[in-house]
C-alpha cells in the first residue's frame, strides 16, 4: 500500500517520525548505499553528529563572510565582459567550488578541473535520482561506476592522501588541531576505525556531498532567480524594493524555496506498524509518499493563494519556515541549510549583520550588481531528462557597468 500525504502537519509528522526510514533512493545505491542520507538508527546519528562537528554555525557564517565572495569573484571573472550568463551554469560552477572546499576535496581552481568535477558529480546526481530518471537505468549505473573510478583518481585519492599525512602529524604532536583542514573527508578520516566505513563506502559518503551541495544550491539559485526576475516584470519599482532591503531580498528568495523544494517528494517505509493521529494505519510493507511540493503549498498553512509566488506572504502557521519543509525537518534535515537559506530574520534583525545564505547572496548579486534580466530571445529551457521540475539552462542579460 502506498499513501501519498500532501498536508503540511501530517508531512511534518511523518518526516518527524523515527519508525520511518528514508526509502527514496533506494534505486540509486550504485552512489547512496550506506551514505548519510540513507542511513538510519544508530549508524545515521554517530556519522550526523561527526558532520556536524564540521556544520556549525560559526562554519557556515565563515563560509558566507569569507569562502562565498572570493569564489564568486573567481567563478565571475572569466566572464566578464558576456552579455550573456547561463545562470545555472554560473550557479553549478561557482557552489561546485564552495562544496569541494567543505567536502575535502583538493584540485586546482581552473576552468577546466571544475569542468570536470561538474561533469562527475553531475553524473552523480543522475545515479542519486534514479528514481525520477527518464534514461535507462542500467545504463545510468554503468555511467556512475566509471564516474567513480575516475573521481577517485583523480580527486579522492590525492586528497585522502593528503590528510592522512597531516593526521599522521597531528597524532604525533607535530602538528596542533587548528591546523587540521576543516572539512568532511578529514573528519571521517579521523574516525575511520569506528565508522563502519570501508574504502567504497567512504567514496560514496564524499561523492554524495558533492552531488547533493553543488546540485542542489545551483537549482535552488535558479528557481529563486526565476521567481523574483518573473515577478519584477517590467516592474522597476519592484526591483529597486527589494535591491534596497536584503531582508525582503532573503525573504522572497525563501518564497521561492518554498515553491521549488529540492527533492519534491519524500519516500519513507515503516519499520514496524504505525498508527498515525489522523486515522493512518502502516505496515512495514507499505510506503509513505510525502509530497513536500503540495504540503508546501498548504492553504492551512500559506494562505489560499499558496501556488503564487509572493514575497511578503505571511505564514499562518508560526511553527512552519517560510521555505516550508524544503530542506525537511527531524533527523534527515538538510545539513547545509544555514549555508543555503541563511537564518530566518526575525523583526529585530540587524540586516548588517545578518547571515543571508548563498543563495540569497548569489541571487542578490545577479539582480542587484548584474542587473540581470531575462533574454526575450532565449528563454529559459526545462531540464529533458528527469521529472523533476528543475531547468537545463537559465539565460540572462548582464550589465556589467554596476559591478
Amino acid at each position: 500500500m502506498e499513501a501519498h500525504i500532501t498536508d503540511y502537519r501530517q508531512a511534518h509528522q511523518v518526516l518527524c517520525n523515527p519508525h520511518l526510514r528514508q526509502s527514496l533512493y533506494d534505486a540509486g545505491d550504485v552512489i547512496m548505499k550506506g551514505v548519510l542520507l540513507t542511513l538510519h538508527g544508530r549508524q545515521h546519528v554517530d556519522r550526523r553528529h561527526l558532520a556536524l562537528t564540521v556544520f556549525k554555525r560559526d562554519y557556515a557564517r565563515y563560509y558566507e563572510r569569507e569562502v562565498f565572495p572570493a569564489t564568486l569573484r573567481a567563478t565571475l571573472a572569466p566572464l566578464r565582459g558576456e552579455p550573456l550568463i547561463d545562470a545555472l551554469a554560473f550557479g553549478r560552477s561557482v557552489s561546485m567550488n564552495l562544496t569541494a572546499d567543505f567536502a575535502g576535496i583538493d584540485r586546482d581552481t581552473d576552468s577546466q578541473t571544475t569542468a570536470t568535477l561538474q561533469r562527475l558529480t553531475g553524473t552523480f546526481g543522475e545515479g542519486a535520482t534514479l528514481v525520477h530518471s527518464t534514461r535507462n537505468h542500467d545504463e545510468v549505473r554503468a555511467e556512475v561506476r566509471a564516474a567513480l573510478a575516475e573521481y577517485r583518481e583523480l580527486f579522492l585519492n590525492p586528497s585522502i592522501a593528503r590528510r592522512q599525512e597531516l593526521l599522521d602529524a597531528y597524532q604525533n604532536g607535530r602538528l596542533d588541531e587548528a591546523s587540521l583542514p576543516r572539512d568532511m573527508l578529514t573528519v571521517l578520516l579521523a574516525n575511520f576505525a569506528e565508522l563502519q566505513l570501508d574504502e567504497d563506502g567512504l567514496a560514496r559518503e564524499i561523492a554524495f556531498y558533492l552531488q547533493a551541495g553543488s546540485h542542489s544550491t545551483a537549482n535552488a539559485f535558479a528557481h529563486a532567480l526565476w521567481e523574483l526576475l518573473t515577478w519584477i516584470g517590467n516592474d522597476a519599482a519592484r526591483r529597486v524594493a527589494l535591491v534596497a532591503d536584503p531582508l525582503a531580498m532573503q525573504r522572497a528568495v525563501h518564497e521561492a524555496l518554498r515553491l521549488h523544494p529540492a527533492s519534491p517528494v519524500a519516500w519513507r517505509q515503516p519499520l514496524d506498524a504505525l498508527d498515525f493521529d489522523w486515522g493512518l494505519h502502516v505496515d512495514p510493507a507499505d510506503r509513505l509518499i510525502v509530497d513536500i511540493a503540495a504540503a508546501n503549498r498548504d492553504a492551512k498553512v500559506f494562505g489560499d493563494d499558496a501556488e503564487a509566488f509572493r514575497p511578503d506572504r505571511t505564514v499562518n502557521d508560526k511553527r512552519a519556515n517560510r521555505f516550508g519543509l524544503t530542506f525537511g525537518i527531524g533527523v534527515h534535515n538538510c545539513l547545509g541549510r544555514d549555508i543555503d537559506a541563511g537564518l530566518p530574520p526575525g523583526v529585530d534583525t540587524d540586516p548588517d549583520n545578518h547571515q543571508y545564505g548563498t543563495v540569497t547572496l548569489l541571487t542578490r548579486h545577479f539582480i542587484a550588481d548584474l542587473g540581470a534580466t531575462f533574454d526575450p530571445d532565449d528563454p529559459p529551457v526545462p531540464d529533458g531528462e528527469t521529472s523533476r521540475p528543475n531547468w537545463g539552462r537559465l539565460p540572462v542579460r548582464i550589465r556589467w557597468e554596476n559591478s
